[in-house]
């Protein structure tokens, strides 16, 4: 079923305007890709003004120039328009084309190129023209790499330092398909901050992210932090996918036992139809629940909210994290 199949489905643009939010109901016996018409009204916590300005359209552009990809503009996420305002970014490498077709994602999944050998130096280079003291790095997942990309994530991760040695570096990257040699070419990298996102819990992983595996995702968390204190564990949930109370409870638990130290919780967004409809749009007083609850766990910060996404206000929760 596509948009023009069905009367009324809004695009993105509308999500974050105001209007109506495609959100059909699931049913397991349908088509994945054909999803029902019913319509939730988006709540007024999810109305917000857009932020404009020149600096939006100075980063868009140098982006483009750069032949350089965003996850906030690949993904669709909703707070690209806050980010490129404060001349912030998060830089999506390895191409725009992902190898895996995760149900909740917008980034297009196809055909995939070779890497390119001369994007680390764009990225460091286009760090510096934002004059950024701290950069998020996340990429598509490679399965078709041998290791699944981790030594481009290194090369990028240098080429930065090389430029600006004193810039803080998040990376947001993929489980590499469990390759503990992979995700050690990355930490010998040395970023300040990895970052592996959990996204639901492990009920909901053949429907959400049929081809991960929930304890695997949980050991590359584990085996992260066993590097070292001076690289900050990270990770985050979309709540608001029929996930229960319990089922977030025992993941952030097991979160805390792989020891993750800084965690993000938002709220799951249909990017457009192609995706699964949203089940539930959590209060904001919830999210403030489990921001006091996860603290209480022990996770060092605690970003939780509609808007939150993993790299949204990065650089503040990891100076936050690492304490005076």
């Amino acid at each position: 079923m596509t948009a023009s199949h069905c009367k009324g489905i809004q695009s993105f643009g509308d999500l974050i305007n105001g209007g109506f939010f495609s959100t059909p109901a699931y049913d397991e016996t349908m088509n994945p890709n054909q999803p029902s018409c019913k319509h939730i009204q988006k709540p007024a916590w999810l109305r917000r003004r857009l932020p404009s300005g020149p600096a939006y359209e100075t980063v868009r552009t140098l982006l483009k120039d750069s032949q350089l990809h965003t996850v906030c503009q690949e993904a669709r996420c909703p707070n690209q328009w806050e980010c490129f305002s404060a001349r912030t970014a998060t830089f999506l490498i390895m191409g725009s084309s992902c190898t895996r077709n995760c149900r909740f994602c917008a980034v297009e999944q196809g055909p995939v190129h070779p890497l390119d050998p001369r994007e680390p130096l764009r990225v460091a280079e286009t760090v510096l023209q934002l004059g950024l003291t701290y950069v998020v790095i996340t990429s598509v997942t490679r399965d078709d790499l041998s290791d699944g990309g981790a030594r481009h994530f290194a090369e990028v991760i240098q080429a930065v330092r090389k430029r600006m040695p004193e810039v803080g570096i998040e990376v947001l990257i993929p489980d590499f398909q469990g390759n503990p040699h992979a995700l050690k070419i990355v930490l010998d990298a040395n970023p300040n901050v990895l970052n592996h996102n959990m996204e639901t819990v492990p009920r909901l992983y053949p429907k959400v992210r049929p081809e991960a595996v929930y304890p695997r995702s949980l050991l590359l968390i584990q085996q992260a932090g066993a590097a070292g204190p001076q690289i900050q564990t990270k990770s985050g949930l979309m709540l608001g996918m029929g996930e229960t109370p319990d089922e977030v409870r025992r993941t952030l638990k097991d979160l805390r036992h792989a020891g993750c130290r800084i965690l993000t919780l938002g709220q799951y967004l249909q990017p457009s139809s192609d995706q699964l409809p949203v089940e539930r749009f959590i209060p904001p007083d919830e999210f403030d629940a489990w921001k006091i609850e996860a603290r209480a766990m022990g996770f060092s910060q605690v970003a939780s909210g509609p808007f939150v996404r993993s790299s949204y206000h990065a650089k503040e929760l990891s100076a936050l994290s690492l304490g005076p």
